[in-house]
């Protein structure tokens, strides 16, 4: 499983991943929160939160996931700063 790192702050607007890798974000500038649509996250969860300094790991993507584009909203000390997109590729 390969990790993808998303510097928050240096962000690019689009990862794109395999599937069963994960994605890692990191910031040292406050609370840090990910937020995809509940309906259509390709992880386990729909929101990821961590602490500033703290990594921030999505987890492997779910079995069976479909390829394809995944947003999400990006929030810091609970302000929406921006979004991004995940990609799935095909194997």
């Amino acid at each position: 499983m390969a990790e993808r790192r998303v510097l928050v702050g240096f962000m690019p607007e689009t990862i794109v991943i395999d599937p069963g890798d994960q994605v890692e974000w990191i910031s040292n500038a406050g609370n840090l929160k990910m937020e995809f649509d509940p309906a259509r996250t390709p992880f386990g969860s729909n929101v990821f939160q961590a602490p500033p300094g703290v990594r921030l790991l999505s987890g492997p993507t779910k079995a069976g996931i479909n390829p394809g584009s995944y947003r999400y909203k990006v929030w810091l000390n609970e302000v929406i700063i921006g979004q991004g997109e995940v990609i799935i590729r095909a194997k």
